[in-house]
């Protein structure tokens, strides 16, 4: 296991993430009731190759990262009615809890095990450090697990967000991606 700058081991759950209505009304929340910043917001990311359920998508989500402690937490908003794991937890049952995110050196390989043990992989799309994955148990209890790709461009984003939150005390709460 390969330990990463933000203490996080490949493996580990290191991040978890909720869809929201609002990614600004969600973010003023955690700054304010949660204490937790600064913000990396992105407003829209639709991903290069994006695969949902087989299918090509074209999904459009702002996303913002954080972190609480050692634990990394992303806020989802859909932008748009395009199909989406995002969407289809919106449709099933409302905003909140999305999934849990594991650091993986080799996502395709994780990928291969968790469909021998009867999953099946939801959406998967191009992030720039390789190919993330979310993985569908059936019952989404308690909600996808996400296969990031753990190498150095991962490390460098996730550590440099770390290390804002280290320090921040409560400036520029909303950054750029």
């Amino acid at each position: 296991m390969a330990e990463y700058g933000f203490g996080q081991k490949t493996g580990q759950i290191m991040q978890m993430a909720y869809v929201v209505e609002d990614i600004r009304a969600a973010t003023n929340w955690w700054i304010m009731d949660a204490k937790t910043g600064p913000w990396f917001l992105l407003d829209s990311f639709t991903g290069p190759d994006q695969i949902y359920r087989g299918q090509q998508s074209q999904a459009d989500v702002a996303i913002a990262i954080s972190f609480a402690g050692h634990m990394n937490i992303e806020l989802v908003q859909p932008k748009d009615d395009h199909p989406s794991v995002y969407k289809e937890i919106i449709d099933s049952r409302g905003y909140g809890f999305h999934h849990m995110g594991i650091a993986i050196e080799d996502t395709l390989a994780e990928s291969e095990a968790y469909q021998a043990r009867g999953f099946s992989e939801a959406f998967s799309a191009e992030v720039g450090s390789g190919r993330v994955r979310y993985m569908d148990d059936g019952v989404l209890n308690p909600g996808f697990v996400e296969l990031i790709p753990a190498n150095n461009e991962m490390d460098e984003a996730f550590t440099r967000m770390f290390m804002a939150a280290l320090r921040w005390e409560g400036e520029d709460p909303i950054r750029p991606f």
